[in-house]
């Protein structure tokens, strides 16, 4: 278990993902894997989606949210402290807002669209910072 964050920092490697992505309202009835998704998280008032807004409307989802992918390419582990502490609060200095979907490979950050290259930019910094 790390228990210094900085050298994660350091290799941050921020990248974003061509293209826009979107948080999905799934209707019942709806087989959400043949849309190929980045990730459906299954909840008792519904699933949420999430993936390429172009096949979220093909599908006539309700798309909740449009935003940006960035993947960290940092080589992290689920059980690594403090990391996604110090994402969330560097981009929450800049005011934006961010979701996180770690998986055991890498951190993938959805942040709204129109925030991106905002998020990118902090990334960056706080990646130089550490």
């Amino acid at each position: 278990m790390a228990r210094d964050v900085r050298p994660l920092l350091r290799t941050l490697r921020p990248q974003r993902h061509a293209g826009v992505y979107a948080y999905a309202l799934a209707s019942p009835g709806v087989d959400v894997a043949s849309l190929q998704p980045f990730a459906i998280v299954r909840e008792t008032e519904g699933t949420t989606v999430v993936l390429e807004e172009s096949r979220a409307i093909e599908a006539g989802l309700v798309v909740v949210a449009r935003v940006a992918r960035i993947t960290l390419q940092v080589q992290s582990t689920l059980d690594d402290v403090g990391l996604t502490a110090a994402v969330a609060t560097a981009l929450a200095r800049e005011g934006i807002a961010c979701n996180v979907i770690a998986a055991v490979h890498h951190d993938h950050l959805f942040v709204p669209i129109e925030c991106a290259d905002a998020a990118m930019a902090a990334l960056r910094a706080l990646q130089g910072c550490a």
